[in-house]
């Protein structure tokens, strides 16, 4: 699985981007407010989810954890696949969907282009306690931090596509220190620093 990706941007559009990474293009779709943050060239980094099919894998690209973190939420409310849920991050950013969703707010979700009304109230009902335990352990504020299990699912992925073995990489993430802002590259950083001694 890719977790992240660091490259240069050789093409970007509305609906996706393409990041070359040592001569390699990959493909990732990404939401509105993923395309309007990123710049024309240059380097960037996206945090990525992998959707493997049978005839084919997917990547979608996220400027933040919070975002990737709701996308696979998102995912989570059956009927509500990866075009859909993109096309939600698309129309709300991660704050104002967090708001809609903790306060159930149907008609601000049915709004959203191709989102019915039942679609919206599934999505709120759903998601709503999950959304409000969320906000209020972080006293009221949205979240800023990923949650340590979404930063260690995403290490224990880089650390097997490197070539370690899945209960190794496991056994190296659980016996770090993390930090509460500790972003996946840091504990790629410290995991490492244990498995190359």
């Amino acid at each position: 699985m890719i977790a992240l990706i660091r490259g240069q941007i050789a093409f970007k559009s509305l609906d996706h981007v393409i990041i070359d990474v040592g001569g390699v293009g990959y493909r990732l779709s990404i939401p509105l407010t993923t395309f309007y943050a990123l710049p024309e060239s240059g380097e960037v980094r996206l945090h990525v989810y992998t959707q493997v099919r049978e005839d084919a894998i997917n990547l979608f690209g996220f400027l933040t954890m919070e975002d990737k973190a709701l996308f696979k939420l998102l995912l989570s409310i059956s009927g509500v696949g990866p075009k859909v849920a993109i096309n939600i991050l698309s129309h709300l950013s991660a704050p104002d969907l967090r708001q809609a969703l903790a306060t159930s707010d149907v008609a601000r979700l049915s709004g959203i282009p191709g989102i019915g009304k039942k679609t919206a109230e599934r999505l709120a009902l759903e998601l709503r306690d999950k959304i409000a335990k969320t906000v209020a352990d972080n006293g009221g504020d949205t979240v800023t931090y990923p949650s340590p299990g979404n930063i260690l699912d995403d290490a224990l992925s880089a650390l097997m596509n490197l070539g370690y073995k899945e209960k190794q990489a496991q056994q190296t993430l659980n016996a770090l220190e993390i930090a509460p802002e500790a972003t996946v590259e840091d504990v790629l950083k410290g995991a490492l620093k244990v498995l190359v001694k």
